[in-house]
């Protein structure tokens, strides 16, 4: 298999964690990609230019982490991604970190193309509110803690605070949230996640 990447977008890093976790690493070739610059190779896969994107074996191109994901969670070995018994409530947690992540790139990439501008503009401004709410909520309920196993919950959780502190660390400063600060210095030993940390 081949999964298209490159080292700083939290999307590919969820594809990513989740093949480590699902014991996948020597089965999935990295495909280093810079989708900005209309990279020949991603484009061959697939029509949108969007990293992650996985080729499996039987040249299948799945694109977006969370399909990523659910695919390797049925392919690979080790603890489900998404315990059955706890489907709703992975999925639900899942869904708080994703969007953590999507409101956070929208930010690092309307800065980068509209400069200080962006964040006075109602879409700006409507981002920085999504990403300001969801990290109170995660300070309010951490998500549960990282033990034997690592689900999808933790995973986007995890990565997106990752991200947050990487491309716009004002926005998490420890003294305002210092549970999630907590957690995530737990969830940083990971070997998953220390293997995949932003450079």
């Amino acid at each position: 298999m081949q999964l298209f990447l490159n080292a700083t977008s939290p999307f590919a890093r969820v594809a990513r964690i989740a093949a480590l976790e699902k014991g996948l690493a020597e089965r999935v070739q990295l495909v280093w990609s810079d989708p900005w610059n209309h990279d020949p190779a991603l484009l061959a896969v697939h029509p949108q230019l969007r990293i992650p994107v996985l080729v499996t074996d039987e040249g299948q191109a799945i694109a977006e982490s969370l399909l990523i994901a659910q695919y390797l969670d049925q392919i690979g070995t080790g603890p489900a991604l998404v315990p059955p018994a706890q489907c709703a409530a992975v999925l639900a947690q899942a869904s708080v970190g994703y969007g953590l992540m999507e409101a956070a790139f929208a930010v690092v990439i309307a800065r980068k193309y509209q400069g200080a501008e962006a964040d006075a503009s109602v879409l700006g401004q409507r981002r920085l509110a999504a990403l300001g709410r969801t990290l109170a909520q995660l300070e309010q309920t951490p998500p549960r803690p990282v033990g034997a196993d690592f689900g999808l919950d933790q995973i986007t959780v995890a990565v997106g605070l990752e991200y947050v502190r990487f491309r716009l660390p004002a926005l998490l400063p420890a003294d305002a949230y210092p549970r999630l600060h907590a957690w995530l210095e737990a969830a940083r030993q990971r070997p998953s996640l220390h293997a995949t940390r932003f450079e």
